[in-house]
């Protein structure tokens, strides 16, 4: 995207939290983009749609204090023009749509004076989206044929207003309010004072569209009184109208299944993806912690001499993803197929293994009713399939004896070889202070070195502040937490990903998983 003359400028909206809210436009011009100048309210998930690029947070000052470090609106124009006339190509990354409340305005006219060529890519703005994820519809042809946005950033107590406050206490459609937390008492009072009935419904919607999405409901004659004994804070949209009937019948956001729960995923950043995903789906707000890496073995000589001789094997055992993805790079590297395997019979030990097979051609032979060592070897024994057979388990460095030892107890001639290593991640402080804000309801293990890695990387005095609860996938990561003196509050009945969720989503009791208790 570079311009040996000048960059350009896009203005783009980011929508108001959610990152499945962000346009189509924008996402291809932030993954293209040179430098990312972004609000410090935009979602920091959308950042991974820009790994390349230079990302400059420019902050948002806070009544609360809670965003110390801002950027001054004059600095960040500069700023557009500074790296625009260095060829580079900059995304404005602003909250909403960069011309509803955003500022965006003085921007494009500050890019314009100064000869800047831009573009605006619109975003869906907080104004209906938020009220939308609330269950509120601005408008219906019932009760609401109009609607009128606010900014609430000036004092509307003040004796020079710029708002026609007799206009809108007298409006007969829906007011939506931007930025009126800290003024919420006097603008109910105003709007009082100039007509409006103390009856009319109120809803204050805090951080909209997020996972941690609060509505707290009123009238005009309590909600500051509410706001406040709740605590609601910024970012928060105040709609006023009877439209607020509705949410009654129609709110879906908060009744997600994992709505407002906070989860720590500890697998490696690899692989956190897509269970992160669907928890989000779910309404619960995540944050990935990986305590692990997944790296390729030191030497792969080992591997590639299996790979080289699997006419030798009659059983490959998969035990992971992982397993089944560097298994098959080596394959490939040595010029070979799925056809290479042949005279095996393949194992894998659950659903997931299954699927990374198909996806190179494999369909598994055998794969135990329960996910997990202990059910493979002895579906394994009902076949009389151990005895004098020889088997190559393509694995973790860091892998359980278990397996290859109860094979040889039978009987077979176990090859176990290094497939990839599992390593030690451990936390920077800035990610303990994370964690120790995110304050998260569950922690999920997805496997025993998981928990090891856990356990390490936080300490115990950290731990006892979390007081989370621990969910495991399956009896072997339940043994390794019970190694640290904890039980686990739930584990997987299926020992999936899938699985895992299912665990989290049922509501009976837990008790037949046992309490968690802390170290």
């Amino acid at each position: 995207m570079k311009n040996k003359k000048c960059g350009k400028v896009y203005l783009v909206g980011a929508g108001p939290g959610d990152p499945a809210l962000l346009t189509l436009g924008g996402q291809r011009l932030l993954a293209q983009a040179d430098v990312v100048i972004y609000d410090g309210l935009v979602n920091p998930r959308l950042l991974l749609e820009c790994p390349k690029a230079k990302k400059i947070n420019a902050g948002k000052k806070h009544s609360r204090g809670i965003h110390k470090r801002y950027i001054e609106q004059v600095r960040i124009n500069r700023m557009l023009v500074a790296y625009a006339r260095k060829g580079l190509n900059v995304v404005r990354l602003k909250g909403g749509d960069p011309f509803v409340f955003g500022r965006g305005g003085e921007e494009a006219l500050y890019l314009r004076r100064h000869r800047i060529a831009f573009e605006v890519v619109p975003g869906v703005s907080a104004a209906q989206s938020v009220p939308a994820y609330a269950g509120i519809p601005i408008t219906d042809r019932h009760v609401a044929s109009s609607v009128m946005f606010v900014t609430c950033h000036e004092d509307p107590s003040k004796n020079q207003s710029s708002l026609d406050w007799k206009r809108l206490a007298t409006e007969k459609g829906t007011l939506v309010f931007f930025m009126g937390v800290k003024n919420m008492k006097a603008v109910m009072r105003t709007l009082t004072a100039n007509g409006m009935p103390a009856n009319t419904r109120v809803s204050v919607i805090e951080r909209g569209t997020f996972p941690g999405q609060r509505v707290i409901e009123g009238t005009v004659a309590d909600i500051a009184a509410r706001v406040q004994r709740h605590k609601i804070q910024t970012p928060a949209l105040t709609v006023v109208g009877k439209v607020n009937a509705m949410r009654r019948e129609i709110a879906w956001f908060e009744k997600r299944a994992l709505h407002a729960k906070k989860i720590l995923v500890t697998r490696a950043q690899s692989q956190a993806g897509e269970l992160s995903q669907k928890l989000l789906a779910l309404g619960a707000e995540v944050m990935e912690c990986p305590v692990i890496r997944i790296e390729p073995p030191k030497n792969f000589a080992p591997l590639d001499r299996a790979v080289k001789n699997l006419h030798w094997f009659d059983w490959i055992i998969f035990t992971s993803t992982n397993g089944v993805d560097f298994f098959f790079k080596r394959l490939h590297h040595a010029r070979k197929d799925a056809r290479a395997l042949s005279a095996c019979k393949v194992a894998a030990i659950g659903s997931a293994t299954q699927a990374a097979l198909l996806q190179n051609g494999i369909r598994a032979d055998l794969i135990p009713e329960s996910y997990h060592s202990k059910s493979l070897v002895q579906k394994l024994k009902e076949s009389r399939q151990i005895r004098g057979k020889s088997f190559l388990l393509p694995r973790t460095d860091i892998a359980p004896e278990f397996l290859n030892r109860e094979l040889e107890k039978g009987g077979a001639r176990v090859a176990q070889v290094t497939a990839y290593r599992t390593i030690k991640s451990p936390l920077s402080s800035q990610e303990k202070n994370r964690l120790k804000s995110f304050k998260p309801d569950y922690v999920l293990f997805t496997s025993s070195s998981t928990v090891d890695n856990f356990f390490k990387a936080v300490p115990a005095g950290l731990r006892k502040i979390l007081n989370a609860r621990y969910v495991s996938i399956g009896p072997v990561t339940s043994q390794t937490l019970k190694k640290y003196g904890v039980r686990s509050y739930r584990q997987a009945r299926e020992h999936t990903i899938d699985g895992l969720i299912e665990t989290l989503v049922d509501k009976r009791t837990p008790s037949r998983w046992g309490r968690v208790n802390h170290d």
